[in-house]
């Protein structure tokens, strides 16, 4: 008997392709990488290479994926074997990425959920609220409680599982059409409020004010390299995720358009949680180099301080931050199962797309909940001897793969197949930006790429190359 041919999945309009792409860049990499990268980074002048790499490398790197993507039909593995079997493993470092991302990220996204529902117990005089608990205290008491840690980390990854499961359309386009105009509306009333707290202006300050400090000597590359990352977790690069929504693309929709789009939007999000973020914390008397703590401890105790008002902007602010984290590890799971879809379609067993979403998903439940289990580093052995296990997850895929891949595809498209790509993009735009992309493909793309790796390693080893 003859097996049944299904049709591969595509973006039911490009306004819905656009915002997924969007609400997969919009995630905690903006809510909570950026603000506390920037902070420990001497603001602005993280900011000046921040933006330098996103426009000569970061356009250039999702113009590669999405086209490299809609030029196969397929998803990150099987996308770079239709290139040469040899490049297979490129793809594999793509598609293992995505896999320790989920891992830690699904952690971080309960937590968020955790504190939106904290802060809502406050708005109604309940138990289970923050209840006037310094920030600090409360996410000490929060990590060393195991168990209510690994409930919100599963919690998180069972929603992300419950829509990626309903498909392309039904489920990830129709939730980002919802979900990124929610955000971004969520996002101006905080920044409003936190802008006019008296002292805000120093936040400001920071922010925008040129301070090159940090770029003495070699500390341009420690902030190049922290910099970088930020633009790969942040622009979903190296990861598989722009590779799988580029396939899914429609030969009729414009590939140059949605590589500008896509980092702009991102790039103003990622500004706006810092005017979110800043200028209350520095108006709250609280330090900018909060580090990754930023976000929970840092900000609650904010919100603690801001009196009656506190717990409906904790809402606010948290809320938001769940929903982009759903919109981002929605792309993560996604590009962690196309290519087994695909593999699927190929070998006429159809569209596996719910068992996929569900048997990969409870495989990043378990790396979540060691995350949750080790307590930021309490309870469980380190990893390589060092780590935590949510360290040690994000070095693999911020620090290793993600920058590797990253550089061999600049390689493979600048020097070894420079017209393959170029070709995909004139189908559906004029390409107008074609000789700047071969340019920053061949010249600038693989230099940024590399000094952001060796950056990476030396920041998460210890080095002291720099």
């Amino acid at each position: 008997m003859p097996k049944k041919e299904v049709k591969r999945e595509s973006w039911g309009s490009s306004m819905g392709f656009m915002l997924a792409a969007i609400g997969s860049a919009v995630g905690l990499g903006n809510m909570w990488g950026f603000p506390y990268k920037l902070g420990m980074n001497g603001g602005f002048a993280f900011l000046i290479l921040y933006l330098l790499l996103a426009v000569f490398a970061g356009y250039v790197l999702i113009m590669t994926e999405l086209s490299l993507g809609r030029k196969t039909h397929s998803s990150i593995i099987l996308a770079y074997r239709e290139v040469s079997k040899k490049y297979t493993i490129v793809g594999w470092f793509g598609a293992l990425a995505p896999f320790f991302i989920l891992g830690f990220y699904s952690y971080l996204g309960g937590y968020c959920l955790k504190y939106t529902i904290a802060n809502l117990g406050d708005l109604f005089g309940a138990s289970w609220g923050v209840n006037g608990v310094s920030g600090p205290e409360y996410f000490a008491k929060l990590s060393a409680d195991q168990t209510q840690s690994a409930i919100y980390t599963t919690i998180f990854l069972v929603l992300t599982i419950i829509v990626v499961a309903r498909g392309l359309s039904e489920g990830i386009e129709k939730f980002n059409k919802v979900a990124m105009p929610a955000l971004f509306v969520m996002l101006l009333v905080i920044i409003i409020r936190s802008v006019t707290l008296p002292g805000a202006s120093a936040g400001l300050s920071f922010l925008f004010k040129p301070n090159f400090e940090v770029f003495k000597g070699t500390g341009w590359i420690t902030v190049l390299a922290a910099a970088g990352g930020q633009v790969f977790f942040s622009l979903s690069l190296g990861m598989g995720i722009l590779v799988t929504y580029g396939s899914y693309m429609k030969k009729d929709q414009n590939i140059e358009k949605s590589s500008l789009v896509i980092p702009f939007a991102d790039t103003v999000i990622a500004l706006m949680a810092g005017l979110a973020i800043m200028p209350a914390v520095f108006a709250s008397g609280q330090s900018p180099q909060g580090g990754a703590g930023l976000l929970y401890m840092t900000l609650q105790t904010v919100f603690n301080g801001m009196g009656k008002l506190g717990p409906i902007f904790g809402v606010l602010f948290y809320g938001l931050v769940v929903i982009a984290a759903i919109t981002s590890s929605m792309s993560v799971l996604e590009a962690i199962i196309g290519s087994f879809i695909d593999y699927g379609l190929k070998k006429g067993y159809g569209n596996q797309r719910k068992k996929l979403a569900w048997g990969f998903g409870l495989v990043c439940l378990c790396m979540g909940l060691l995350v949750a289990y080790d307590g930021l580093g309490k309870y469980l052995p380190p990893m390589f001897g060092k780590f935590s296990w949510l360290d040690g997850f994000d070095l693999l895929a911020e620090g290793v793969l993600m920058p590797i891949g990253a550089f061999i595809t600049t390689i493979i498209f600048g020097w070894i197949h420079p017209d393959m790509l170029p070709e995909e993009v004139h189908i559906g735009s004029e390409f107008k930006s074609e000789k700047f992309y071969r340019f920053c493909l061949k010249w600038v793309a693989p230099v940024f790429t590399f000094f952001i790796l060796i950056g990476q390693l030396n920041t998460f080893f210890g080095l002291k190359l720099f």
